[in-house]
C-alpha cells in the first residue's frame, strides 16, 4: 500500500527550514531510495515519493508555520536544480500509474500556487542549475523564478523533442496562460531540448530575474526578506500540529476496507465498485477561534477531510480497476450544518478557519478530478448537508429515495456561496445550473433545507426513486455504469464536470485527462521503438509520421 502520510523527520528528499517569515525548501533527492526499485534518481529527478513529501511540506507550512510569508524553493545539489520526473520510472510504470502520477504531481503544483493565492505565502524558485521538464514545471508553479547565470544553467521543457510526450503537469498551459509568453516563443522553447539560458530566458519571460553565481544567493535571500517584511504581521500566529491520518485496513473475501474515524471505504474488486462513506461530527465542534486552535487537527473539518483525501489517493493508486464509487453520508444533518455555520462565522477573525476552508476546498477538488464515476446516494440514513452536499454535487449523479413515511432531507450550507470553488472557478451550484445562474444564486443565498421531493423539483437530484424500486434501480444503474469503457468514461466525465468558461487549472486537467491518456499509449511514445522507451539507449526512436 502507498503511504501518503509523512513527516519532516522522515523526509528523504527535501529539507525544510524556517527562520522568521522566510521558509527555505531545498531538494536533494536520495538516489538510494526511489519509490520503487529499478531506476536511479539522478540529477534531482523525482518520482512519487519525492512528490508525496512536497505535498506534505506545502500543506504543513500553512498549518504549522502560519508566520511564514515567503518560501524559497531551491536545490541543495551544486549546479543542479531538478531534471524533472525520472524517465526510468515513467518508462517502467503502467499507463494508469503514469497518468495518476502526473495528476498527483499537478495537484501538488496547484497546492503550491494556492499557497500564494489563498495562504498569503509568496514563492520563489531559486534555480541554481539546469532545470528541465518537471523541474521547470515546479519553478513556474512559483510566483517568481530567479535563475543563476553561469553559461550552463538553463530552463527547458524537453518532453516533445526527447520523449515524444507532453509536459505532464501543465507546463504548456502555464507558459501561455500564467506567464503569458508569446505563442511563437513558447513554440520554440518547447522544441529546444537544450532549453534557454540567462538573458534570453529573462527576455522571453521564462524567468523573472537572472543573477551571476557570486550574487545569486544574496539576491534571492534579499528578495525573500523583502517579501516577508511587507504586508500583515503574522508573528502572533500560533501553528497547530499537522497530524498523520490514522486508519485500519482489512481484507475479507476479496473485499478491502479502509476504516478511519469519519470515513469508511469499502472496495469490491469483483464488481469494480467502491462505497465511500463520510460521517458527520459526533461531538461538539469549535465555536470560537480559541476552540478551533485548541482542537487543531481533531476538529471534524480537518480530520474528516484529511481522511477523505487519503481515501481518494488510495482509490486512485491502489485500485485502478474500480470504476464506480457510491458516495454515502451518515449521521446528523444538523451536526454538519452547525459545524459549518460556526466555521464560516470565524473566517474574518481566524487565520486557522481560513486555512481550514482552503484545505477543504482542495480536497473537494481532488474528488472532482478523480477519474472514477461518483454516484451520490440520498438514502434513509443520509446526511447530505452543507459541505457534504458539495461532495454530491461534485459527482456525476445524485439518486434520492422517495419515501413518504420517512422523508429524507438535504441542505445547502454557507460554504456553497463561493468558499469551495471548483477548478473552473465556479461554485458547484453555478456549474450545475449554467443555464439558470439566478437559480444557483437563489439557492446559495437562501441555503434551503429540502426533502428529496423538493430537492428534485429544485433540480438538485438526477433521479427521485420510489422506495420500493430503490434497490433494483441502483443495482441496474451500477451494473450499466461499470460495463462501459473506462477510457470513454474518463474523457466524458472530465468534459462534463467542468462546464462554463475555462481557467488555467481546468485546461490543465482537461488536457491531462484526454491528451496524455492518448499520447502516453501511442507507439511513437511507448511502443518498442518509442521515444520514451528509447531514451538513454543507443538506438533512436522510430516514429509513425502520420498526423492524426
Amino acid at each position: 500500500m502507498i503511504e501518503f502520510n509523512t513527516h519532516p523527520d522522515r523526509y528523504r528528499h527535501w529539507t525544510l527550514s524556517v527562520e522568521g517569515g522566510v521558509a527555505r525548501l531545498a531538494l536533494a533527492v536520495d538516489n538510494e531510495h526511489p519509490f520503487k526499485d529499478g531506476y536511479e534518481l539522478k540529477l534531482n529527478s523525482y518520482d512519487l515519493g519525492v512528490d508525496i513529501e512536497l505535498s506534505d511540506v506545502v500543506t504543513r507550512l500553512r498549518f504549522e508555520h502560519p508566520e511564514v510569508k515567503a518560501l524559497v524553493v531551491t536545490s541543495q545539489l551544486d549546479r543542479v536544480f531538478c531534471a524533472g520526473a525520472n524517465i526510468g520510472m515513467l518508462s517502467a510504470s503502467t499507463h494508469p500509474f503514469k497518468v495518476n502520477f502526473c495528476k498527483f504531481t499537478n495537484e501538488t503544483r496547484l497546492a503550491l500556487e494556492d499557497l500564494s493565492h489563498n495562504g498569503g505565502i509568496r514563492t520563489l524558485a531559486a534555480v541554481n542549475g539546469p532545470c528541465a521538464g518537471g523541474g521547470y514545471e515546479l519553478a513556474i508553479a512559483c510566483d517568481e523564478i530567479h535563475l543563476v547565470d553561469d553559461n550552463s544553467s538553463a530552463v527547458s521543457l524537453p518532453e516533445v523533442p526527447l520523449l515524444g510526450v507532453l509536459p505532464g503537469t501543465g507546463g504548456l498551459t502555464r507558459l501561455v496562460d500564467k506567464r503569458k509568453i508569446r505563442r511563437d516563443l513558447a513554440d520554440v522553447f518547447s522544441t529546444l531540448a537544450e532549453g534557454v539560458r540567462g538573458k534570453r530566458a529573462k527576455k522571453w519571460h521564462l524567468v523573472d530575474e537572472v543573477w551571476s553565481r557570486t550574487k545569486f544567493g544574496e539576491k534571492v535571500q534579499a528578495r525573500a526578506e523583502e517579501i516577508a517584511s511587507s504586508g500583515e504581521d503574522r508573528s502572533d500566529r500560533q501553528g497547530i500540529e499537522w497530524k498523520p491520518v490514522e486508519r485500519q485496513i482489512g481484507e475479507d473475501d476479496g473485499k478491502v476496507t479502509y476504516s478511519y474515524k469519519y470515513v469508511d471505504l469499502l472496495v469490491e474488486p469483483a464488481e469494480r465498485k467502491a462505497t465511500l462513506t463520510v460521517k458527520t461530527p459526533d461531538g461538539a465542534q469549535p465555536q470560537t477561534p480559541g476552540d478551533l486552535q485548541a482542537a487543531g487537527c481533531e476538529a471534524w473539518f480537518l480530520r474528516a477531510f484529511k481522511e477523505l483525501d487519503d481515501a481518494l489517493c488510495q482509490l486512485r493508486f491502489e485500485h485502478e480497476d474500480i470504476g464506480l464509487v457510491l458516495l454515502q453520508t451518515r449521521g446528523s444533518l444538523d451536526a454538519v450544518l452547525d459545524a459549518e455555520k460556526a466555521l464560516v462565522g470565524m473566517l474574518d477573525s481566524s487565520w486557522l478557519a481560513r486555512e481550514t476552508v482552503s484545505y477543504v476546498a482542495r480536497v473537494c477538488r481532488r474528488l472532482d478530478l478523480t477519474a472514477k464515476s461518483f454516484f451520490a446516494l440520498l438514502d434513509r440514513e443520509s446526511a447530505f448537508g452543507g459541505v457534504l452536499l458539495e461532495l454530491a454535487l461534485g459527482g456525476d449523479r445524485i439518486y434520492g429515495i422517495d419515501d413518504p413515511d420517512h422523508p429524507v432531507h438535504l441542505a445547502i450550507g454557507p460554504l456553497a456561496d463561493g468558499h469551495l470553488p471548483m477548478s473552473n472557478g465556479l461554485t458547484r451550484l453555478q456549474s450545475r445550473f449554467l443555464a439558470d445562474p439566478e437559480h444557483a444564486a437563489k439557492l446559495q443565498k437562501e441555503q434551503p433545507r429540502l426533502d428529496t421531493t423538493e430537492a428534485d423539483e429544485q433540480g438538485l437530484l438526477t433521479f427521485l426513486v420510489e422506495d420500493i424500486d430503490w434497490d433494483d434501480d441502483l443495482r441496474i444503474a451500477c451494473e450499466e455504469r461499470v460495463s462501459l469503457s473506462p477510457d470513454a468514461l474518463t474523457g466524458m466525465e472530465a468534459s462534463l464536470r467542468f462546464g462554463g468558461g475555462e481557467t488555467c487549472d481546468s485546461k490543465i486537467f482537461g488536457r491531462l485527462s484526454a491528451w496524455q491518456n492518448w499520447i502516453f499509449t501511442r507507439p511513437n511514445a511507448t511502443g518498442e521503438q518509442g521515444a520514451l522507451v528509447c531514451y538513454g539507449k543507443p538506438e533512436t526512436a522510430t516514429f509513425d509520421w502520420r498526423r492524426t
